[in-house]
């Protein structure tokens, strides 16, 4: 459950919790332990009638890391962050571009009966708008690999699997999310043909 992918290049390698400064290495199978009881709710349905969009984002976070890091949890980051090259919106900026994240998804699922072709491009919205707005202080990469099978569950598709295999592979992604942060998602897009085509058993 590393998360390489969202966690900014300056940030600190420990977070101050409940249980005392623990290191990312630390709270990784702490948060695995959470992350599977989430999914593990997901599977019982327990979230089937939720909207897509910012309350059931904020509900992830917290359900993962409520216990350990209270004064923060399921709340929008209030801090700067640059993630790689990419400078996410400002903390006040981050409410709005969540509402519009939801708005935007809305808008996408709804023509995906009439426009099935447009999945893996929806699917890469999802991820890389939610990535690219790192709205959370941190665990934002667990929170999308939460919200990605809740969104597939929703959609009736199988679950995929969300994490590279190998270094080729994980290149290959940073370099679509970072087209996404300037809103191109056709690289993204394609790896989720290939996630689709794929699917886990």
């Amino acid at each position: 459950m590393a998360d390489p992918t969202t966690r900014p290049p300056h940030a600190t390698r420990a977070i101050e919790t409940t249980r005392g400064l623990l290191t990312y290495a630390e709270l990784a199978p702490l948060l695995a332990e959470r992350v599977q009881r989430v999914q593990e709710a997901m599977t019982r349905g327990d979230h089937d009638q939720a909207v897509p969009g910012r309350d059931l984002v904020c509900a992830f976070h917290a359900a993962i890391c409520a216990d350990l890091v209270p004064d923060w949890a399921g709340s929008w980051r209030n801090v700067a962050v640059v993630v790689g090259s990419h400078e996410s919106p400002l903390p006040h900026e981050v409410p709005l571009r969540m509402h519009d994240y939801e708005a935007d998804l809305g808008v996408r699922l709804e023509a995906l009966p009439e426009h099935p072709g447009l999945l893996p491009e929806t699917l890469a919205f999802a991820e890389g708008r939610l990535l690219s707005i790192h709205p959370f202080r941190d665990f934002n990469g667990r929170v999308t690999r939460v919200f990605l099978p809740w969104l597939l569950r929703r959609l009736e598709l199988p679950p995929v699997d969300l994490v590279p295999v190998d270094a080729g592979g994980t290149a290959d992604y940073l370099c679509a999310l970072r087209a996404a942060d300037r809103s191109d998602w056709q690289p993204l897009a394609a790896i989720w043909e290939q996630r689709l085509a794929a699917p886990l058993d």
